[in-house]
This record gives C-alpha cells, sequence and structure tokens, in this order.
C-alpha cells in the first residue's frame, strides 16, 4: 500500500489508535498477552478534537484558507475544498438540513438524528448467512440489528433464500428480511454471481435510502459481491470477519486472495478479537488502522442460571455444537470414554448436528454409554439456554474460532467452562472461569479432569460478571462509531479504486481492475434503463408506534 492511500487510511479512521485502546472495566480478559478484546474507546464520541479527525469537514488541501475564509462559512457549514487554490464554496455544502450531497447524487438519504441529537444512519447488513439457519454469525447479525434499530437506526437485512422462505419477511421490532431468489450452493453460501444480482441489490439500496452496506463472514458470497457494488455505487461499507484462515491450504490460499481483492477497497474492517485481527491484516494485506476490534456479546437476559435444573447425583457435561471436524468432535469421541471410567457420576449432554453424528453414535455403542451420553441432535436457539442450565460444566474443542459466543452463553447460565486454546478464545473469558487445553485429546482430558475434580459452582456470581462484561448494547454503540468514521469519508475517485485494485498482484490486479470497470459499466448502464427516480421508495416500519402498541398490549 502506497504512502498516499496509508495517509488517506489513517485520517479516514480518526486515528484508531484511540479506539483501539481502551482498558475498559467491560474488556476481555486475554490471558497471553493481556490485551483487551473490546477495544473502542469508550471516550470516542470526542473524536474532533484532533486536526487529523475526518470529522474537520474543512479539508484544506493546500493549506490556502488558513487566514481569510471565515466569510465563506456563512453559518453553514460549508465544506471548503481548496484545491489548485480554489475556494469551491459552492460544489461542498454542507447545510443546516444536514443534508449529504455527493458528486454523482448517489441515492443516499439525508442525514437524521434521534431525539439526544445521536446520528441516525440507515443500514443494509448483508450475509448469506441469517435465519432460519443457526450460528454465531446469524445471532450476531440479529442481536446486533435489534439494538441498532432501538437506538434509532433504520436496518434491513438481505440474505440468500431459504427453501420456501424467499421475498421479504419482518422480524422483531420490524426488522426487515429481504430473501433474495438466490439458492446456497456451499455450507449456506450462494452460488457466485458476481453481476447478476446487481439490478436487483441496487433496487433494493435504492428503495430502502441505504447510506451504509454492512457485510459479513469472509465466506458469504453475497457480502463479497455486495461490497463490491455497493463501492461502485459509491456508498460507504463496512465488513465484519467472523473466522480465522490459515495461509498454507489450497482453499485458504484462494480465499485470502478474493479476501484481499475485495477489502482492497473497503472503508473499515471490523474483527471480533485480537487474535481476529492480526489474521485478517496478514491474510488481506491491509493497514492495521483500517481494522477495529469490537467483540460478539450474549443477551444476559436470556441466558440466565437456573441451580435448581441440575441434576444433583450427576455431575452433567454439556457440548452444544456443529458436529463438524472444524469443532473438534474427534477429539470428544476420544476423550468421552476414558471419563466416564473415572467419573462414575459424569454425564454428558450433546446438542447439535452434522456429519460426525454418525461417529458419536459408534463410539456411544461401543463402549454402551447409553446411559451416560445423551444426543439431542438439533437444538433451536430458543431452547438452548434450557440445555446448558443442566449443565456444570462446558466443553469446546473446536480446532479454530475467532471468538466463540458458546463459551460466553455457557459462562452466562453459570457453568464452567472447558475448551481448547485456539484462537481467540483465550481472549473472552477471565482464568477463573475458564481452562485452556491444547487441541489434543490427552491434554483436553487433562483439563476436564482437573475442572471436574476442582469444581466449584457459583453460577449466580458467574452470570453477573458475564454481563458485566458483554452488552450486545455496548457493542452497537461501538458499531456506530465505526459508522461516524466511514460516513463522513471522503468518497473514492473511480481512478483510486483502480489504483487499489492494481495492487492485488500482477496479473490478479489486472484481472480484478477488469471486474471492477464493467461493474461500474453495468451500473451506469442500470442507471440510465432504469433511473433511480422511477424506483418508489420503499415506507419505513412504524417503529414508534410498534412500541407504543407493545406497550399497551402488555
Amino acid at each position: 500500500m502506497d504512502q498516499q492511500h496509508q495517509n488517506q487510511s489513517q485520517q479516514n479512521t480518526i486515528e484508531i489508535n484511540n479506539i483501539n485502546n481502551c482498558n475498559n472495566n467491560n474488556s476481555i480478559v486475554n490471558n497471553n498477552n493481556n490485551n483487551n478484546i473490546v477495544n473502542i474507546n469508550n471516550n470516542i464520541d470526542s473524536i474532533d478534537n484532533n486536526n487529523n479527525n475526518i470529522v474537520n469537514i474543512n479539508n484544506n488541501n493546500n493549506n490556502n484558507n488558513n487566514n481569510n475564509n471565515n466569510n465563506n462559512n456563512n453559518n453553514n457549514n460549508n465544506n471548503n475544498n481548496n484545491n489548485n487554490n480554489n475556494n469551491n464554496n459552492n460544489n461542498n455544502n454542507i447545510n443546516n438540513n444536514n443534508n449529504y450531497n455527493t458528486n454523482n447524487n448517489n441515492n443516499i438519504a439525508n442525514f437524521n438524528y434521534n431525539s439526544n441529537g445521536e446520528r441516525k444512519y440507515r443500514i443494509a447488513m448483508v450475509s448469506d448467512f441469517f435465519y432460519p439457519n443457526m450460528g454465531g454469525v446469524e445471532e450476531h447479525l440479529y442481536q446486533l440489528s435489534q439494538c441498532l434499530i432501538k437506538r434509532g437506526n433504520k436496518v434491513i437485512i438481505i440474505t440468500h433464500s431459504y427453501g420456501d422462505r424467499f421475498g421479504i419477511r419482518y422480524v422483531t421490532n420490524g426488522l426487515k428480511v429481504y430473501y433474495i431468489p438466490q439458492a446456497p450452493f456451499y455450507n449456506q453460501s450462494s452460488f457466485p454471481t458476481l453481476y447478476f444480482t446487481f439490478p436487483l441489490f441496487r433496487k433494493i439500496l435504492i428503495r430502502e435510502r441505504i447510506e451504509i452496506v454492512h457485510c459479513h463472514q469472509a465466506f458469504s458470497t453475497l457480502a463479497h459481491e455486495s461490497i463490491l457494488h455497493a463501492r461502485t455505487m459509491g456508498y460507504s461499507t463496512c465488513f465484519t470477519d467472523h473466522s480465522l484462515f490459515g495461509f498454507a491450504d489450497a482453499s485458504s490460499i484462494h480465499m485470502n486472495k478474493l479476501l484481499k481483492f475485495t477489502l482492497s477497497d473497503i472503508s473499515h474492517v471490523i474483527c471480533v478479537s485480537n487474535t481476529s485481527k492480526e489474521n485478517t491484516v496478514l491474510r488481506a494485506q491491509l493497514d492495521p488502522h483500517l481494522v477495529s476490534v469490537i467483540p460478539n456479546a450474549v443477551d444476559t437476559t436470556q441466558f440466565t442460571p437456573d441451580p435448581s435444573k441440575r441434576d444433583p447425583n450427576k455431575l452433567t457435561i454439556v457440548i452444544m455444537s456443529r458436529l463438524v471436524y472444524r469443532k473438534g468432535i474427534d477429539l470428544i469421541i476420544d476423550i468421552i470414554p476414558n471419563i466416564c471410567k473415572k467419573f462414575p457420576n459424569a454425564y454428558f449432554v450433546i446438542g447439535g448436528d452434522g456429519p460426525k453424528r454418525v461417529s458419536l453414535e459408534e463410539m456411544r455403542e461401543k463402549h454402551q454409554l447409553h446411559d451416560r451420553v445423551e444426543l439431542l441432535g438439533s437444538v433451536k436457539h430458543s431452547n438452548v439456554r434450557n440445555v446448558l442450565v443442566r449443565g456444570d460444566i462446558f466443553l469446546n474443542s473446536s480446532l479454530t474460532e475467532a471468538f466463540c459466543i458458546a463459551i460466553v452463553e455457557a459462562a452466562s447460565c453459570g457453568l464452567y467452562v472447558v475448551s481448547t486454546k485456539v484462537g481467540g478464545v483465550p481472549e473472552v473469558l477471565p482464568p477463573h472461569m475458564i481452562s485452556l487445553a491444547q487441541p489434543k485429546s490427552d491434554d483436553l482430558e487433562e483439563k476436564l479432569t482437573d475442572a471436574i475434580i476442582n469444581l466449584k459452582s457459583t453460577p449466580l456470581q458467574t452470570h453477573e460478571e458475564v454481563r458485566s462484561m458483554y452488552d450486545w448494547n455496548d457493542v452497537a454503540r461501538r458499531t456506530e462509531t465505526v459508522y461516524d468514521i466511514i460516513s463522513k469519508a471522503p468518497k473514492v475517485p473511480f481512478i483510486e479504486r483502480l489504483r487499489r485494485f492494481v495492487g492485488c498482484g500482477l496479473w490478479a490486479g489486472k484481472l480484478n481492475c477488469m471486474v471492477v470497470a464493467l461493474d461500474n459499466l453495468i451500473y451506469r448502464c442500470l442507471e440510465y434503463y432504469s433511473p433511480k427516480e422511477d424506483i418508489d421508495e420503499a415506507f419505513d416500519f412504524p417503529i414508534e408506534g410498534y412500541a407504543k402498541f407493545k406497550q399497551q398490549i402488555k
């Protein structure tokens, strides 16, 4: 990345070092380097104290307006962009009505503010992973969207269709979900179409008057395509990475190349742990100042302990996971028979489904553990808490994790956690709540044995600690801080976008430029044949009236 791009990135991120160095009491404990995963400064709102902050609308590129430009402001907060000693007052006005104007009249709505004077955004969350599919990304999308809505923002979700679930659906609090007609291809990722979804995607953004496009998960084909299209249309974009990748195997090499292409023209990147940030920066060759760390959270009002549900005659070990290789199910198969031999009262409850379930059933049959191992199959998220409160210990055997919401949910329900020491897991819980083992069956068995022998059950105290550390409202507030950054960043000219993509590689760079140029050509054709003036705007969900109605029926 050349010096110009680096300087621009450092300016656009509002000296993100102020964001990434918070020693907040709500921070997550990192057992290795004591870095807090919660890297957003509580005082980030005071971002206009530094002359380099992007909040300062006056970008005096040639330092020509230092003395006598007060007459140009006229109390209208004019954006004076003095290139070549000219005062272009008419080109960059931000008027008293807070209208946000772009050079090419992109369909970006006017700035809105809530009753507290805080900025309200119109956000499109895009990912292949959403309900009815279950997982950490789906939970993150739903909870973050709900909290952003409660904070006065407009949020929609764009995902692919799931079976007979297609079209437009509304979920809690008027969260609007577009299930576009695109079938899943592999592991719920949609088939790559590149340009074919562009017309529909453009129409959705125009109808909903979207300002920010926020995409999630590197596995999501729809997310990668949406970032490309959104940047072509001039929107601010943000990407949240929820996974870790390697660098040596073929799938990781190809994924990292795709990620570098996508993030070469991104406004900002969010990672869920410090480990995830390091991984993403290396894979996509990003400027670290362009990446912030905002953790996942848990709804502690839903995941509450209930000691009365525990069986006093058993020591119950709960496992809630997709039964796939990546979740380390082979390690569980190795240690369950030995733990059952050591502790006659040990009882395993395993929730989840996947291709490794057959191996678990074979293990149970081979060792005659039908009365010691309970396989629940797929568990709805609404029933996860009912399973967790039965347990004394939660066992996580993942081989790779960027964060792992499951262990936070278990701790919120008062369970002691035994987990493999991989990825961002060491950053999630303090040492007295978790035992960490190497991803090897003998070490995992040893740590689980120690946990059973030394178990001290304090579910209510554990729940209170988790509640003080994790809150989705805090995650939403910090995400809004990132939106503040990218919404005020200057628009990137098309030639600058091409220059960024050239840096992706000798041949890949040229191919990327061709892809971007064709995408821009298609956009111009769509603007000509289907002008945005001919696209009807959608009505916003009456969230205030809905909230009053809910209060009345209670």
